[in-house]
Formats: C-alpha cells, sequence, structure tokens
C-alpha cells in the first residue's frame, strides 16, 4: 500500500514542482484533477489524449521520482438539472475516461452528482427525509427518470475503455453512504460492477457511519477502488445541540458541528491502524490518497503531519503473516 496525494491541494503549483514535494516527504503516489469541480491545473488533458509522447514525458516524471498515478479525478455533476452544467461536467467524465485508458489506469474518480427535483429544476435537490410525502416522489424522479438511465449508459462507456468509476460518497449527491453506492452499483446493468467506491471516511463519520464497517462491506462486495485519506473533528458540545446537519461556513471553525481535519487530528493513529489492517484484510492495496481540507493548517504543515500518521499507522501492516510452528 502506498501514500499518496490528491494534487488539487497545489492547484497553484506547477506539477514537476507538485512532484518534488511528494519525492521529499516519502508519498509514492498522486491522483490528478482532469475537469470539473477539482479543475486540471496540471494536466493539458487534450494534448495528453493525442500525443503518446506527451503521455510517455509525463509517465517519465513520474518515474523518475519514483511515484505512480493513482487515480484521475473529475468531481462533477454531470446530473445537475442546469444543461449546460451537466454536459460540461459530463463532457469532462468522457474526456477523463479516455485519459485514464491512454495512460493505462482503472481509476478514475468523482460523484454520483445530483438531480434537481423535476424536469423543470435549476438546482439540485438532496433530500435528507422520507416526509412530506413529496419528498420521496423527488427520490423517485431522481433515481429513475435521470441517475440509473444516464449511469447506465456510463457503465457501458466505462468497460469498453477498462476504467472503473469510483465514487466518493459525498452529502449532497444522490450517493452519499454504501446503500445508495450500491444501489447504483446493482441497478445499473451488467457493466454495474464497472461502478465502486473512492472511499473518503471524512463524508461519513458525521453521518454517524461507522467507517470500518462501511469499508468492510464494500471490500467484501468487490465495490472497493480507491481510498482517500481526511479525517473529521465532530466537536461533541455543539453536536449535541444542534446535531451534525450543518450548513454554516468550513470556515466558521469554533461554530460548525463538525469540520474537517489532517489525519490523525479527528480519530487516532490506532484508528487510521485499524483502518489499514481492514483494507488489508478485504484485500485492498494500493493507494490512500491525501486529501487536505484542514482549516486549521496550512497546506505543507497539514500534509506532513498526514504523512507521518499514516506511515505509522502503515508501518506494521508491511510483514506477511506470521505461521507459529507446533511443538
Amino acid at each position: 500500500m502506498k501514500i499518496g496525494l490528491f494534487s488539487a491541494l497545489f492547484g497553484d503549483k506547477p506539477l514537476t514542482e507538485v512532484l518534488d514535494i511528494c519525492q521529499s516527504l516519502g508519498i509514492g503516489a498522486i491522483e490528478l484533477g482532469a475537469g470539473a469541480y477539482p479543475g486540471n491545473p496540471h494536466l493539458d488533458i487534450d494534448n495528453l489524449l493525442e500525443s503518446k509522447e506527451a503521455r510517455d514525458n509525463l509517465h517519465a516524471e513520474l518515474s523518475r521520482r519514483n511515484i505512480i498515478l493513482s487515480a484521475i479525478s473529475v468531481h462533477g455533476n454531470p446530473i445537475h438539472p442546469d444543461k449546460n452544467f451537466a454536459e460540461n461536467h459530463h463532457n469532462a467524465f468522457r474526456k477523463g475516461v479516455k485519459l485514464a485508458n491512454a495512460l493505462d489506469l482503472t481509476c478514475l474518480n468523482g460523484f454520483s452528482g445530483c438531480p434537481g427535483d423535476g424536469p423543470n429544476a435549476v438546482n439540485p435537490n438532496w433530500v435528507t427525509c422520507a416526509w412530506p410525502d413529496e419528498f420521496r416522489d423527488i427520490l423517485e424522479y431522481q433515481w429513475n427518470t435521470v441517475a440509473i438511465p444516464y449511469w447506465t449508459e456510463q457503465a457501458n462507456y466505462l468497460a469498453e475503455h477498462n476504467v472503473n468509476f469510483c465514487i466518493e460518497m459525498h452529502p449532497g449527491f444522490i450517493v452519499y453512504n454504501n446503500e445508495t453506492l450500491l444501489r447504483l452499483r446493482n441497478s445499473t446493468g451488467p457493466n454495474g460492477k464497472n461502478i465502486g467506491a473512492n472511499f473518503d471516511p471524512s463524508h461519513l463519520w458525521w453521518q454517524g457511519v461507522d467507517p470500518i464497517a462501511a469499508v468492510r462491506q464494500l471490500g467484501l462486495e468487490g465495490a472497493l477502488f480507491h481510498v482517500h485519506a481526511k479525517d473529521t473533528r465532530v466537536e461533541p458540545e455543539t453536536a449535541k445541540v444542534n446535531g451534525n446537519l450543518d450548513t454554516k461556513s468550513y470556515g466558521d471553525i469554533l461554530n460548525r458541528s463538525w469540520v474537517f481535519r489532517s489525519v490523525g487530528y479527528g480519530h487516532s493513529i490506532e484508528w487510521w491502524k485499524d483502518f489499514v489492517s481492514t483494507l488489508r484484510t478485504v484485500g485492498y492495496d494500493h493507494v490512500l490518497s491525501i486529501e487536505h481540507e484542514d482549516g486549521l493548517m496550512t497546506s505543507m504543515e497539514g500534509l506532513a503531519k498526514a504523512v507521518d500518521v499514516l506511515k505509522q499507522a502503515m508501518i506494521t501492516e508491511q510483514a506477511g503473516p506470521m505461521f507459529w510452528a507446533k511443538d
């Protein structure tokens, strides 16, 4: 298993500088944005699609630093009710699939997206409760009229290109937990197996989900493709009063019920050791890709601390099984 970095953290730096930072910290993998919300600050996508030389040069830059490319990221909303918005993110998704294939990658990371409440909607509508009854009508429309037909078509496209779509389960979109991920995977035909998880525990804690139980289920289902390393701190005194549904700015750290933290600053190293152990138990041996969104630390400070915690969490997981001979 390798420690990786989601490069959106350093969107203001050229890729070569980002790779040098990774090498200096002992990071062995990188995930690069290729459109939609993360943008593509480090990739000339059209040139990479057209030019084998450009792809070879990218691989060479990675190889000389002993870094692998773990995934392409197109986190977006291709089923947004605004047709122009949706089309832009759909095109980013399709280009991402082709680019992943051209770079010999199997992981394309992103979101499920979220439609509106009906065909005339302007903005997405994330339903969080079952009553009044029209909320369930919205869900019926979102899943059966929009999401399942769209993602069935995309699952076929993924299979044609030998690429997996690794959905980050994220509140605000229709796939936000194991149940909704597996529903989409199992509702999109025989190629639904190309849809699985980019597992990010940070979005699950504040929902009341145990990420270790969740990642175990997805691993056993064969739906675990890629993993993000990001922590969350739930502030118990605030959450006791207001609960965990919180729409205040992420910058309002003092008053929020929860905030994203660097790895090890929401949950202990012991928790992260258990997480790594569970990943290995279900057969995951790819990358822990650090996504830094900690408002209390600078980019470099948060990244360095996350790397340190993950190195400690992984060090006891390197040895193979031990067998004791009988006397």
